[in-house]
């Protein structure tokens, strides 16, 4: 048994607790110093000199996969295209034959000239095939080695959902919007053997535990699934993880038997994920009326009759639904959607099953209040906001003031979980609270206030939404937040946040993190003996 004392204890069922018991990976008790020393004389004790003790953090929408492979590929989050073309340059130079130069993070809307073209990626990649995706993961960009092997022409007509780009004269870009046109390449690269996944997840937890993460809900397909499995059956598997299945995987749970809530503490099992529409990006998230200075209204990916129709499916199996929605058009035909499956859950002597949006980016006010009365959860990004904002402005204009709207989501009584959609935005959490306390980038822009400060919440909403309710919303109540009988999953912090300048939230670093009672990361330097 330890006894971690003299400290201060983020735990709202316990408040003013300085110390807490645990023993054999739980926590036993929390209370004063004296009493839980008085009470435990036997335990180890250990004094750390006035330091905080948060919940371990948990990241409610992650693509665990593409993280762990993203490590590996060619970093394309650059300010201007120029750059991104060298660092492609580099990596086809030491690439073996017939490699594909694999990469993410580019971003058009930060690029001066926009999107770039299947020229430019031909130029650099020696003849290797190229797959670049995008920073939001709705649209990638290829050459033409990669567009051959797909067999992709002038010819060839768009998905059903997804859009080719292309020339005045037909001829296809490099760009391809959405999943159904990006699979059309993607499809022909190599997919990575079980246990190199496994390998790459292995190798990603440390990175993790730096961060303060102990745990994970995530939204990647079979592989990672398979993989997660593996290093669960090994004992190698120490994040607490929740594993949601795309719709194109989801006869995987179905034929298994899996239903939503099963599994244990390590890895559990949450919902079949749907995409309803695009993302703000490239403009392809569903919007009630047209983006700014276009007629471009977003593209639907899945009709509200489509969404029941695959929505009575995972009920009939057992599994609650996570539907990505973008545009305020998409919210609102996922609440519809919703709506009707209440009914046929009722109907049919259902559960009423925990089901979420992902995202809920752009909302009309009149939808605020139909989460809480439908009870869906709104699992949010708050480090979008921050990336996102200037491209929202220009493109929403007044509407932006409903995007990212996670204030007016809380007063209107939606349960909030939020998450970093890594490998999109940077997994760190604490960028994540700082963005959802702040509304400002590190740089202090747009000002002292924030953007759109009315929709700021506080440090103690973020925290809870970064812990306690990632964990009961997947069925494990005793995850995520300290208190008798919780698991111990906690990290040690040099000072109270809750004390310092919100803008240093940011810069948080945990000195230690603890998964199960068992100190998995510590940092250079801390020497206590943990």
């Amino acid at each position: 048994m330890k006894i971690y004392h003299n400290v201060h204890i983020f735990a709202p069922d316990h408040p003013g607790a300085a110390a807490m018991a645990v023993e054999g990976g739980e926590i036993l008790a929390l209370s004063s110093n004296e009493q839980i020393l008085d009470s435990f004389p036997a335990a180890e004790a250990i004094d750390l000199g006035g330091r905080t003790i948060w919940p371990g953090l948990t990241d409610a929408h992650v693509h665990l996969q593409h993280l762990a492979e993203s490590i590996a590929m060619v970093d394309c989050e650059t300010d201007t295209l120029e750059e991104c073309l060298d660092r492609i340059a580099a990596a086809a130079q030491t690439a073996p034959d017939s490699a594909w130069i694999r990469g993410h993070g580019w971003n058009h809307n930060v690029w001066a000239n926009g999107y770039g073209t299947v020229e430019q990626l031909d130029r650099v990649c020696e003849g290797h095939p190229a797959f670049l995706t995008a920073k939001s993961l709705h649209a990638a960009w290829v050459n033409s080695e990669a567009l051959a092997l797909a067999g992709i022409t002038k010819a060839t007509p768009n998905p059903a959902s997804g859009l080719i780009q292309r020339n005045a004269d037909g001829r296809p870009t490099g760009i391809l919007l959405e999943n159904d046109a990006i699979q059309l390449v993607k499809s022909h690269i190599p997919k990575s053997a079980t246990d190199e996944v496994e390998a790459q997840i292995k190798a990603l937890q440390p990175h993790l535990w730096q961060r303060g993460l102990t745990g994970l809900h995530d939204f990647d397909g079979k592989a990672c699934w398979l993989a997660l499995k593996s290093l669960h059956a090994s004992g190698d598997l120490k994040l607490r993880i929740l594993k949601n299945i795309p719709r194109e995987d989801a006869a995987v749970f179905y034929d298994a038997g899996l239903t939503t809530y099963a599994g244990d503490d390590w890895l559990h099992i949450g919902g079949v994920k749907l995409f309803a529409d695009g993302a703000l990006g490239p403009q392809t998230g569903a919007m009630l009326a047209p983006y700014n200075g276009t007629e471009n209204t977003g593209q639907l990916l899945l009709s509200e009759e489509q969404l029941i129709s695959l929505g009575k499916e995972a009920l009939d199996h057992g599994l609650a639904l996570t539907i990505h929605a973008i545009g305020d058009r998409a919210n609102r035909i996922v609440l519809d959607a919703y709506e009707e499956l209440r009914r046929y859950e009722t109907g049919q002597s259902l559960p009423h099953y925990p089901h979420r949006i992902e995202h809920v980016q752009i909302i009309d006010p009149q939808d605020l209040p139909r989460l809480a009365e439908l009870g869906i959860v709104a699992s949010v990004q708050p480090i979008h906001a921050l990336s996102d904002m200037v491209m929202a402005d220009n493109y929403l204009g007044q509407r932006a003031r409903f995007a990212y709207a996670y204030r007016s989501l809380q007063e209107n009584g939606a349960t909030l979980v939020f998450g970093s959609d890594a490998p999109v935005e940077s997994v760190n959490p604490f960028l994540g609270l700082a963005a959802a306390v702040t509304r400002r980038r590190q740089s202090g822009d747009p000002g002292p206030s924030g953007w759109q400060p009315q929709e700021r919440v506080s440090l103690q909403t973020a925290l809870i939404s970064f812990s306690q309710t990632p964990a009961q919303i997947a069925g494990r109540d005793y995850l995520g937040r300290l208190a008798q009988g919780c698991k111990a999953d906690f990290i040690i912090l040099e000072n109270d946040p809750f004390l310092a300048p919100t803008m240093e939230i940011a810069n948080l670093k945990p000195s230690a993190t603890i998964i199960n009672g068992e100190c998995v990361y510590r940092q250079p330097g801390f020497s206590l003996d943990l």
